[in-house]
């Protein structure tokens, strides 16, 4: 089959349209024509060099860990899923290609007005999202700072902080600013004397923090937020454990990703593309999730 490759790792420039051996599905699995995968900070990462320890990788090897499309195949065993069922999905790397094969519960049924490039970007953004949200925990009366929070990820959790009740402050640049009060959030420019802004607006701090910038944008939380347990950030994973704030945790689950799809069929959950690419274009979707601007996400199409 053909997908997005590297042969080494490196710059997006050693991302090729090549051709790898076709999966098969084995027990308990499903094989999956993609239709569209969404590219996410970490297929960058793990194409510069970067080993999570949760992904034992050779190479070659091909990003991509969420995607949608129609099922093939199925392996011995799989209960629930048949072949043409239209679903999106999660996996550890894989998505960017003609086909992927993730065990049976990692995927769920993509609602029929779902529109594919979304379904393909959503498992990871929406996911990540709500698991962030569930472990730092914004309620009633309390309040969210979110940093990039134009970004897929960050405009998903606005939108999960406030339908919970919380007062959203989202740092963002002001070309997005509007969209962010579409969404619910106090815009707050990251790059105009965010210090300054912060105390400002927030001058007893915040009650919770998800910080998907890093760098200055987490020192500050550090000192808005007096509960370190709830500042989680999505980039900073080396200094989690010596500043005391948490990481996401790996609790993906194909129920979770349901009831996430469905909320955004009923008109509950946003969820924009910034943009599409051909699979074979993968490195210029890479740079372009590479430079950690922009609103929505970035999103492969077969």
């Amino acid at each position: 089959m053909q997908a997005a490759v590297f042969r080494r790792h490196g710059g997006p420039e050693v991302l090729e349209w090549g051709q790898v051996d076709t999966p098969a599905a084995g027990p308990d699995e499903v094989r999956v024509r993609v239709r569209a995968a969404g590219v996410q900070p970490i297929d960058c990462a793990v194409r510069a060099g970067f080993t999570p320890v949760w992904l034992m990788s050779t190479l070659p090897a091909v990003p991509g860990n969420e995607f949608a499309g129609v099922v093939d195949q199925i392996g011995a065993g799989v209960a629930g899923v048949t072949v043409g069922d239209e679903v999106l999905g999660f996996g550890f790397m894989n998505a960017a290609a003609e086909f992927v094969v993730v065990p049976a519960d990692q995927v769920t049924a993509k609602p029929a007005g779902m529109a594919w490039e979304v379904a393909g970007g959503f498992s990871g953004a929406a996911q990540t999202a709500h698991i962030a949200l569930e472990l730092i925990r914004p309620v009633t009366g309390e309040t969210l700072i979110v940093h990039g929070a134009a970004g897929a990820v960050g405009a998903v959790a606005v939108q999960l902080a406030v339908d919970a009740g919380a007062r959203v402050v989202g740092t963002a640049s002001t070309a997005n600013h509007d969209y962010l009060r579409s969404l619910g959030a106090v815009p707050v420019d990251y790059r105009q004397g965010l210090a300054e802004q912060l105390r400002t607006l927030l001058p007893d701090g915040a009650d919770a923090v998800l910080d998907g910038a890093g760098g200055a944008a987490l020192d500050l939380s550090l000192d808005l937020c007096a509960d370190r347990s709830r500042i989680l950030t999505l980039v900073e994973h080396d200094r989690a454990a010596e500043l005391g704030i948490r990481t996401t945790e790996n609790l993906r689950s194909a129920d979770r990703l349901a009831a996430l799809a469905a909320r955004h069929a009923a008109g509950d959950l946003r969820f924009l593309i910034r943009r599409t690419y051909p699979m074979a274009e993968a490195a210029d979707a890479h740079r372009e999730v590479e430079t950690g601007h922009g609103r929505g996400k970035v999103v492969l199409v077969a």
